[in-house]
């Protein structure tokens, strides 16, 4: 374990006249340090990961709680830092988990150094400060991964094999939902349902399908103000959203569902329908006479539903770091994913629909 504080250059070999590469540019297998910027839910996941992960020497933890990222050190056998800066210098890549504001800053801060980052989604709320750092993240040349787990899901991964291999034919019509079992915590700073949540939807849908959106309508109400807090803002979000071969979606967003934390998606085309998170578990009630029974526990937390995903998706980061394969979400995906929330934002607010060119 090294110790934060003392110097140590990026793992790499020397080359160009006695430059030194870094593992990704080198391509070496080899054991990595990794720093874990924020010490919260996600972040101490990741944290676990990393230290269960054989190629995976130290992790280094910061937070703006210094007794959260102890916490989460103590955990994993991992170092403190007192802020991102400091591990510079002393770590082979970088994992971004920390609020919302802080990832464009962390993004830079990586590619400056050039060493490889995954950050959590999205990597800002709008596109000036998305596109400053995609740009130098391209610039720099580093490997980046925005943490769109569901890309690592394997019911999604399922689908989209039957799209990429023609099964399903010509796509009529794509339902996606995410209904989350609880509203956010007293706090917590909620970017809309659309970028905070739906954002999800918009990133696999173009996953899934292959298709960019094209056209979006959105509306989006509270009705619980008096249980959860005058301050929410929107808690249900509708979208219609025409895809690039006429495709269409449908796509909700709910903020509370007291059965359990319901994600799905259905596709529907000319040679099959199918659907991804119809399990036994599936947080839904029928009513029919004979139906099935919900097998308890229900998800009640993206941590619960995902957890194989978010482990799968460090995993792949850490391929990613050590230059063994090119990332499976980049910055531009996170973009894209975000200019459709940012169209729904429009949408709603102008009782439109919004064409996507419109959004630059």
């Amino acid at each position: 374990m090294i110790l934060v504080g003392t110097f140590h250059k990026p793992l790499g070999s020397m080359d160009r006249g006695g430059m030194e590469q870094s593992v990704w540019e080198t391509g070496e297998e080899t054991d990595m340090r990794f720093g874990l910027i924020g010490a919260g839910r996600i972040g101490a996941f990741h944290g676990r990961t990393l230290a269960a992960h054989a190629e995976v020497d130290a992790v280094v933890v910061t937070d703006p709680l210094p007794e959260r990222a102890r916490a989460v050190a103590d955990d994993i056998g991992g170092k403190v830092a007192p802020d991102a800066e400091s591990m510079i210098g002393t770590i082979d890549a970088m994992i971004v988990a920390a609020a919302t504001d802080a990832h464009a800053p962390m993004m830079h801060l990586s590619a400056d150094a050039g060493i490889p980052v995954f950050c959590e989604k999205p990597i800002a709320v709008d596109l000036p400060t998305t596109d400053a750092a995609v740009a130098h993240i391209r610039e720099s040349g580093i490997p980046a991964q925005i943490g769109f787990q569901r890309r690592f899901d394997a019911g999604y991964v399922a689908a989209k094999k039957l799209v990429d291999d023609g099964s399903l034919g010509h796509l009529y019509l794509v339902r996606t939902n995410t209904h989350d079992y609880e509203p956010p915590p007293p706090g917590y700073v909620d970017m809309g349902i659309f970028v905070d949540t739906q954002i999800h939807d918009f990133d696999i849908l173009r996953f899934v399908t292959g298709q960019e959106a094209v056209e979006v309508f959105a509306t989006g109400f509270t009705t619980t103000a008096e249980s959860f807090g005058d301050d929410r803002p929107i808690e249900t979000g509708v979208v219609i959203l025409s895809l690039s071969d006429g495709t269409q979606a449908m796509m909700s967003g709910v903020r509370h569902d007291p059965v359990g934390h319901d994600v799905r998606m259905e596709l529907f085309g000319v040679g099959d329908s199918v659907s991804v998170g119809l399990a036994r578990d599936l947080p839904l009630r029928s009513v029919e006479p004979g139906g099935p029974v919900i097998e308890e526990p229900t998800p009640k937390s993206f941590l619960d539903r995902f957890a194989s995903a978010y482990t799968a998706e460090i995993e792949a980061f850490i391929d990613v770091a050590q230059g063994r394969a090119a990332s499976p979400c980049t910055p531009e995906d996170a973009r894209e994913a975000l200019r459709i929330a940012i169209a729904c934002n429009v949408s709603r607010a102008e009782h439109r629909p919004v064409r996507l060119e419109e959004i630059e």
